[in-house]
């Protein structure tokens, strides 16, 4: 998009500019796609947890594809770490690739592993591409890498310093079967990594045919427009929040080692065209593996900020720069090492409801109300008799809160994560499972004036002799809050029915649960909370309600 009545630069134009960022989301996207059509493990091709991105050669975003704002929010933060501290720009080739997953590195967690390459015209470094995956498997204490009773990040998996993968082209293949050599599904994590060294050449080209057809300097000129429009947008939009401050906490049910609550205090004040976002009073960093990074932390910030006032701007490192985090240093939201982070976005959704509950007080009837706000991560190790290791491994979602424009959306993935749900049909046929139910839990959204979405319940048959389950869940004592006199979402649940019939029900986060074949495990996510008084609901809505079967008598 392109601010109306403002040059972006007296040397190159305005619709240049808006055609030189399209095609660089178009080089994003073609990424994406590669990655998607190339992977092999079932949470990057059907779930679709992963990103890609093409930034400058100050490793600021410039253009992303559509996928996770999580990852994408926080990649250009991982790559200027690793240009200041690690490989700056004059030492890197054509060819080269750098990978990571060091969330200490600039990285998100151990299972999301990232690699970049520079783009070059002639001997001019232009910029870098960059891909993220979610691995299905990167090792540690637990399968799918999940160990809810990590205490330090050497329990969580294998820790990739920055490294050069390949260099003017050729991959060392020494890195990559010492991390094979450490995950418990090799074929797919490998198909995977070099499904992101293939989207990595993919996005070279890419951007190289937009040099070729419009020049170094005007993509260069361009980049730079980009960055400053973005901002320009996102500073006006700040400007017409009312100029008083809000606060606002939230509370999480636990680390998974511990009771808790974990407290997030974040407070918001309007700064002339800038915002201040201030995380003091949130707990310290905890024993339990759910910590944030701070850049971690900025990426669910900066998502919250964008979704509530920036519609319409284009998403980059430009948008952010009008965003001021302040984290104590040693608290959950600042975590330092070597403190674990695997479970990260149990505390990382909630950071966007706490910035959404603050925004809620300036911009009320643009917020919505809390919605199920947990990425509802199992995995499931399973042996064949072959002595193979197999990893079920999936994500699944609530409700959203209802708003000011009508109810919440029913078990629909959020956008900070944006994940898609694996077809129960396909995991069938991969993995020693049968679903035996998978649909929406009536009464699961908050009531009110707007209803909130539901949850749903999903349960599956283990049909392998045994097996050992993890979770990272959440919402199991604090609900989905409610806005404008709505009432809280439902809690979350998780339960296994044992195969003489004995019904246990499970913490939030667990690893090493065992499972026998005929055990059923049912997973029950949280509704969102309900916007408005309850009074002021339509009957119409309420009867609607009731014979679609969202609520019962």
């Amino acid at each position: 998009m392109i601010v109306p009545g403002e040059p972006f630069m007296e040397t190159i134009g305005p619709v240049r500019v808006e055609v030189i960022r399209n095609a660089l989301v178009a080089a994003a996207e073609e990424m994406s796609l590669t990655i998607w059509r190339t992977s092999r493990s079932t949470v990057v091709r059907e779930i679709l947890d992963y990103s890609t991105a093409v930034f400058d050669s100050r490793g600021q975003n410039i253009a992303q594809s559509a996928r996770i704002p999580v990852h994408l929010n926080s990649m250009s933060a991982c790559l200027e770490t690793l240009l200041s501290a690690h490989f700056p720009l004059d030492g890197w080739q054509d060819g080269d690739i750098v990978i990571t997953n060091d969330p200490y590195s600039g990285g998100q967690h151990l299972p999301d592993i990232m690699t970049f390459r520079p783009v070059f015209a002639g001997e001019t470094r232009i910029g870098f591409v960059g891909t993220l995956c979610h691995h299905v498997d990167v090792g540690g204490g637990a399968a799918g890498s999940y160990y809810a009773g990590a205490r330090e990040i050497f329990q969580e998996g294998i820790r990739i310093p920055p490294l050069k993968l390949a260099e003017r082209g050729v991959v060392n293949e020494a890195i990559l079967k010492m991390v094979l050599a450490n995950v418990r599904q090799p074929d797919e994590t490998g198909g995977d990594l070099q499904a992101q060294i293939a989207a990595l050449g993919i996005g070279v080209a890419a951007v190289q045919r937009i040099i070729h057809r419009y020049g170094t300097a005007d993509l260069m000129q361009a980049m730079q427009a980009i960055l400053e429009g973005s901002e320009r947008m996102m500073r006006a939009a700040i400007a017409t929040l009312p100029d008083q401050t809000a606060h606002f906490v939230e509370l999480v049910d636990d680390d998974g080692q511990t009771e808790g609550p974990i407290r997030l205090s974040v407070q918001i004040a309007r700064q002339g065209d800038g915002i201040v976002i201030n995380f003091d009073g949130s707990s310290p960093q905890v024993q339990g593996p759910v910590n944030n990074t701070r850049a971690m932390t900025c990426s669910a910030v900066y998502y919250a900020v964008l979704a509530a006032l920036g519609a319409e701007i284009p998403a980059n490192s430009g948008c952010y720069r009008p965003i001021t985090v302040r984290v104590p240093p040693g608290s959950v939201v600042d975590a330092q090492f070597p403190a674990p982070v695997t479970g990260r976005m149990v505390v990382n959704h909630r950071i966007a409801t706490a910035v959404f509950g603050a925004l809620a007080q300036l911009i009320p009837a643009r917020i919505p109300a809390a919605y199920y706000a947990i990425s509802y991560v199992y995995a499931l190790a399973t042996v064949e008799a072959s002595g193979r290791r197999r990893v079920y491994f999936d994500i699944e979602v609530g409700g959203w809160g209802g708003h000011a424009g009508g109810d919440g959306a029913s078990a629909l993935s959020c956008g900070l994560h944006n994940n898609t749900n694996a077809p129960i049909e396909m995991v069938e046929a991969r993995y020693p499972v049968t679903f035996t139910h998978y649909g929406l839990i009536p009464d699961s959204g908050g009531d009110g004036q707007h209803r909130g979405g539901l949850g749903l319940t999903r349960a599956f048959r283990l049909d392998a002799d045994n097996g050992s389950l993890s979770t990272n869940f959440e919402r199991f004592r604090h609900p989905p809050y409610g806005l404008a006199g709505g009432k809280p979402g439902s809690l979350s649940r998780t339960t296994i029915t044992r195969v003489d019939g004995t019904c246990v029900s499970l913490a939030s986060k667990v690893s090493g649960i065992a499972m026998q074949r005929g055990d059923v495990l049912t997973i029950e996510t949280s509704g969102g909370g309900g916007w408005g008084d309850p009074a002021e609901r339509a009957e119409a809505a309420r009867s609607r309600d009731l014979a679609e079967g969202y609520v019962t008598r």
